[in-house]
């Protein structure tokens, strides 16, 4: 197993721990030189607020971890493609490296419905997509059929 799976499988145990609170299952952790030194998982229901995403649940815990909001030296794995909303914490918080598991083929913003990533910003993430994509995906699947 190659690190970019190492970390990928890190983040499916928090999507599953998602799940099984009720979340939407999308797991994230933030690596420094080897190290996991945040994680975050989606948790919108729980604090009736849009804006805790997995990402941005994870960016605000490494920002308290480093005590400042520049992750330059970072790297994000999530296990579904960042929104619009995710990308541009991202972007803000000048993440150089960004992984990711599961196509979104309805809110991707990292090359499926379009990319912020290529836009004319100062900071240009380099990302990759597909990691584990049949697992992250699976237990995006298996919740939505719980739903039904």
């Amino acid at each position: 197993m190659n690190d970019k799976e190492l970390y990928m499988r890190e983040a499916l145990k928090l999507a599953r721990a998602a799940f099984e609170e009720g979340e939407v299952p999308v797991g994230a952790v933030i690596v420094r030189k080897g190290d996991i030194i945040a994680t975050g998982r989606n948790r919108r229901e729980k604090t009736k607020n849009a804006l805790w995403h997995a990402e941005t649940d994870a960016i605000n815990n490494a920002c308290t971890a480093l005590r400042g909001w520049r992750l330059w030296d970072c790297a994000l794995y999530v296990t579904l493609e960042p929104c619009p909303m995710c990308a541009g914490a991202i972007l803000n918080a000048h993440i150089p490296e960004v992984y990711f598991g599961a196509y979104d083929f309805k809110n991707g913003s990292c090359g499926t419905v379009t990319n912020l990533f290529e836009m004319p910003y100062s900071f240009k993430p380099r990302f990759e997509g597909g990691i584990l994509a049949e697992e992250c995906a699976g237990i995006l699947k298996e919740f939505f059929k719980k739903l039904r």
